[in-house]
């Protein structure tokens, strides 16, 4: 059988070591067995389910979703539509936030092609920046909820 030291799995999955053994604490990697020096050492199954995690992550699922997907992923004989129902979850959010890029998107045009008399104290830009109620659609704030404006 072979084994993984927690730097190969790193290298393998491109996860780094620091967010391997958040995933260890959080109880989405199995802890793995340890030398007699203490080093980790995982499983040809623990690198497979790390390389599904990393993958999830990419697609933008968070963690516990993550968790209820690797949670049916062993339980191969159980009903498939907990797993879609997590996708369309994803799907919508996905959604959400490109309709919140599209428009901040619009806002970025429109600041950039502004014609500008060449003086910071009257640039598009900076007005806009320093003044939220001059952008002319919705986008997100920093807690993630979407703020209206017009102008």
């Amino acid at each position: 059988m072979k084994e993984y030291s927690i730097g190969q799995m790193s290298r393998h999955t491109g996860v780094k070591v620091t967010t391997i053994r958040y995933y260890e604490s959080r109880g989405l990697i199995p802890s793995p067995a340890r030398t007699t020096g203490g080093q980790r050492r995982y499983d040809e199954a623990a690198l497979e389910r790390l390389a599904f995690l990393r993958h999830a992550r990419e697609l933008g699922f968070g963690l516990d979703d993550i968790a209820d997907l690797m949670a049916l992923a062993e339980a191969p004989s159980e009903d498939c539509a907990p797993a879609h129902e997590i996708a369309r979850k994803q799907l919508a959010a996905v959604d959400r936030r490109m309709i919140i890029l599209a428009q901040l998107r619009e806002e970025l045009v429109r600041m950039a092609d502004a014609d500008d008399p060449g003086h910071a104290g009257k640039c598009r830009v900076i007005e806009v920046l320093g003044d939220h109620r001059l952008c002319i659609g919705a986008h997100e704030q920093p807690d993630g909820s979407a703020v209206s404006s017009g102008s």
